[in-house]
């Protein structure tokens, strides 16, 4: 009766196994160096795959269809994970070295298929997908603790799998055996993690059952989806051979789309700032910040804009510093080594940067200035007085220092500062990164759609 009742449960359409094969007693304290090697490669692979997954988002968003090359190459890095799982800390089921490959391994003790999704949701329907997935990823976070698929055993802090591994390891470790009944439920909660990862990278477009499917099979007795489902539409299909040729040029082509991804962020972000952040006088400024020290002096660390810094200079243009105090306030901008001169033996705060505050700063013992800071001649830009002042400066080579003290040169220094730059070229520097990152994102586009296209 109970497996008549199990037969009425339609195939899900990812299918996982795992096979326990009686691991030795120490092997699984090594088994974190052993997997370095498939560690290494599934760290790039995964890269691909959230390039890959982002891709078959649009492309179902707009087909319906996810694109079946992409859709085959997710397959095999699940696959190959989960093979790595099994022989590692996820379930230490077996001590059979995992093979290099994305193929399916009929002969390995882990197997996992996905059916290929005849039909996908389009355009808003995306949005309800990935709201629903909300209580599952909790759930599958608590099961795998801090650590990334694949490799969960060696995470942050210990999930519910990794935790039930060790108990089982240990029992091991004493007795000999791996208890079956932890296998089972670590099993469960394995396939229940990787049914959510098909149905988060749209793999999948059944929402993955809140039940735990306990032991070697998914279901005991159910209809079973057969392996090689994943490769069959409508006849047959060969996967394609993944040797470490394609592998390198996969990995090395989803980090340069990555790269491209990120150059068209920045660029978005300079166009961004340059349109919309921009004051009256067309600077770029930061907030105002109080500032105080009951020395003589509040110094910022040197800056240097020596003749290699050339681009920086021309991209930050000139400087603005404005200053708002009730008393009378002397703002300056001198080289470091004047004003070094001018502070020693001067008790005085240095601030690493005018975002430092008060509990940050270095304070140097000393006592008072000499003269007062107006009376000074190396400055090279100064402002002083009570109420708002601005100092502006175009940057020039050298290594500068800006100094605030009050104007008659006595303690207890305050005053809001902010600190601007005009960035003249920000919006053509923008515009070229954007471009360049489109440019990077197209090229390795058609490098991995040549590479991961299946041969039939």
């Amino acid at each position: 009766m109970q497996a008549n009742a199990h037969a009425a449960i339609p195939p899900y359409p990812i299918r996982v196994e795992g096979h326990l094969e009686a691991p030795s007693r120490w092997s699984w304290l090594v088994k974190w160096l052993l997997a370095i090697p498939h560690v290494v490669v599934l760290a790039g692979l995964w890269l691909a795959f959230f390039a890959s997954s982002v891709a078959a988002f649009v492309a179902v968003a707009f087909t319906g269809r996810y694109p079946r090359a992409l859709f085959d190459f997710n397959v095999g890095v699940m696959r190959w994970s989960w093979r790595v799982v099994f022989y590692a800390y996820g379930a230490n089921g077996t001590d059979r070295y995992p093979p290099f490959t994305l193929a399916d391994v009929p002969d390995y003790p882990a197997r996992l298929e996905v059916a290929y999704p005849q039909h996908e949701q389009r355009g808003l329907a995306l949005v309800g997908w990935w709201l629903a997935g909300i209580p599952q990823y909790l759930i599958a976070g608590m099961f795998v603790g801090g650590g990334v698929l694949g490799f969960w055993g060696g995470a942050s802090w210990m999930g519910l799998i990794g935790l039930l591994v060790l108990i089982a390891a240990l029992v091991l470790l004493v007795r000999g055996t791996y208890p079956r009944s932890i296998f089972d439920l670590v099993l469960g909660l394995d396939r229940w993690v990787l049914r959510v990862v098909a149905y988060a990278a749209l793999m999948s477009t059944e929402y993955p059952p809140f039940r735990i499917d306990a032991g070697e099979d998914d279901l005991p007795g159910a209809i079973a989806m057969p392996f090689g489902a994943t490769t069959t539409e409508t006849g047959a299909h060969s996967p394609a051979t993944w040797g470490p040729g394609r592998i390198a040029a996969t990995v090395l082509a989803t980090i340069t789309a990555l790269v491209g991804v990120v150059a068209i962020a920045g660029g978005v972000t300079a166009v961004v700032f340059d349109q919309t952040e921009r004051d009256a006088g067309g600077y770029l400024t930061t907030n105002s910040s109080s500032y105080s020290t009951g020395t003589y002096a509040l110094e910022s660390d040197s800056y240097r804009a020596s003749g290699e810094w050339s681009v920086a200079r021309g991209l930050l243009g000139t400087i603005r510093i404005h200053s708002l105090s009730g008393r009378s306030v002397f703002v300056g901008i001198a080289p470091a080594n004047a004003a070094a001169r001018y502070l020693a033996g001067v008790a005085h705060a240095e601030a690493g940067d005018l975002g430092a505050q008060g509990g940050d700063f270095h304070v140097h013992p000393g006592g008072a200035p000499n003269s007062v800071p107006g009376a000074q001649h190396f400055w090279v830009a100064r402002a002083s007085g009570a109420g708002a002042q601005t100092l502006t400066w175009k940057l020039r080579s050298g290594n500068w220092r800006v100094i605030v003290m009050n104007a008659n040169g006595t303690r207890d220094v305050a005053s809001e500062l902010s600190i601007g730059a005009s960035f003249p070229h920000l919006l053509t520097i923008g515009i070229a990164v954007l471009l360049g990152g489109l440019l990077i994102l197209a090229l390795t586009a058609g490098v991995l759609y040549r590479v991961i296209r299946r041969t039939r």
